[in-house]
Order: structure tokens, then C-alpha cells, then sequence
């Protein structure tokens, strides 16, 4: 990995170290996964869904569209 970090929020690269916050740590299939990163100020702006939910809601309505 070349060190570049992508704002979550805004996809812009972040060029300042300092102004890189972690905020989320998504798993991966095969491996440790990764670290979501944003700029100090789009912190707030970072929509993140809980992947645990997601998977489970993903299912329940998977099986609701076959009972249909």
C-alpha cells in the first residue's frame, strides 16, 4: 500500500497525516481487513451501518422475496 487515504465522506485523497481519523475498521473474507478513514472535519459526515445488521437484514429479506 502506497500510504494514500480516501475521505469516506468526500473520496478525496487526504494529504495530511494529521488530518486522517480512523472511522471504521470494515473485515475482510480472506484477510485482517482495512481501516475507513476521513478528514478531521467530514467525521460526522461518515454514514457507516452496522455490517452485522446489514448481513442479517440482507437475509430476512432475501427469504421475504422468495416466500412472496
Amino acid at each position: 500500500m502506497n500510504g494514500t487515504r480516501v475521505c469516506r465522506a468526500c473520496d478525496a485523497p487526504i494529504t495530511d497525516p494529521a488530518d486522517a481519523v480512523v472511522v471504521a475498521h470494515e473485515m475482510g473474507n480472506s484477510g485482517p481487513g482495512w481501516d475507513v478513514y476521513a478528514h478531521r472535519d467530514h467525521v460526522d459526515d461518515v454514514a457507516l451501518m452496522d455490517p452485522d445488521l446489514l448481513r442479517i437484514m440482507t437475509r430476512i429479506l432475501a427469504v421475504k422475496a422468495v416466500a412472496e
